[in-house]
């Protein structure tokens, strides 16, 4: 299976990488890293036969791109919506912060060319899932940026994930053809919670990552008085994208859904 979980540290330039296409996590076939920014630092991206997203995960920033600007601010990703910035191959974004910030970039190779887009929180609301199920421990709240539905020609999704206090997220265990990344954040620095990748668990805490291949189970859980926030990112395979009707739940615990808790 190779590895799958990771705890990434940021470099002097701000730099924290997480997946790349060579290196222990290329199975995942994105390009994925997280920036640190200081006012009025600026960052450019531009890959030839890449797509790429640039998600605010907090601070305030200028995105510049197909000669558009937007100033747009996050709190932090506990009590505020997305922004995300996706453009396609040959196609420059521009981030400049305002203040300290700190963004996610999501690349992987993708020629075809498709409309720009600035997506907004209210193009991603939060919504909540598995209410009232399983004793009511799996409820979580799940925005969905873009996905096969939302951008067609993307080879990517990407949304977002509140886990409540002391709760499951991707409960049942599930698991679907397409490997996905992780990044957990949480809302206090010692936070922590569980991370599960067929049968490897770890200990998920600020800023680490799971690197889930195609096809393995992956649920995962936070401990009480903390709140986990996961950064969920998907890459499409060539003529079988992920929809929301590929999670596949495992046969041996379906029987929850007919159990009063």
């Amino acid at each position: 299976m190779g590895k799958v979980f990771g705890y990434p540290k940021f470099d002097d330039k701000g730099e924290m990488i997480l997946t790349t296409y060579d290196n222990d996590y290329k199975a995942m076939m994105m390009d994925i890293r997280v920036y640190r920014m200081a006012g009025k630092e600026t960052r450019s991206f531009y890959r030839e036969g890449e797509e790429t997203a640039v998600l605010l995960l907090s601070g305030t920033v200028t995105y510049a791109w197909d000669g558009k600007t937007e100033t747009v601010s996050r709190k932090d990703v506990f009590t505020e919506g997305p922004w995300c910035v996706h453009v396609c191959t040959g196609h420059k974004v521009e981030v400049t912060a305002q203040a300290d910030a700190e963004i996610l970039v999501q690349c992987t190779k993708n020629e075809q060319e498709f409309d720009s887009r600035l997506y907004a929180p209210e193009d991603a609301p939060w919504g909540y899932s598995s209410v009232g199920k399983f004793g009511n421990v799996a409820k979580r709240r799940v925005n969905t940026i873009f996905d096969h539905d939302i951008s067609p020609k993307s080879n990517m999704v990407l949304g977002e994930v509140l886990n409540d206090r002391g709760n499951w997220s991707g409960y049942l265990p599930h698991r679907h053809p397409q490997p996905e990344t992780y990044l957990f954040k949480f809302d206090r620095p010692e936070g922590f919670g569980a991370s599960f990748v067929g049968d490897q668990v770890f200990k998920s805490v600020d800023n680490s990552f799971s690197a889930i291949p195609g096809g393995e189970l992956h649920p995962q859980a936070v401990a009480p008085g903390f709140q986990m926030y996961t950064c969920w990112m998907i890459r499409h395979l060539e003529g079988n994208p992920w929809l929301q009707t590929d999670r596949c739940e495992d046969e041996r615990y379906v029987w929850m859904h007919d159990m009063q808790f």
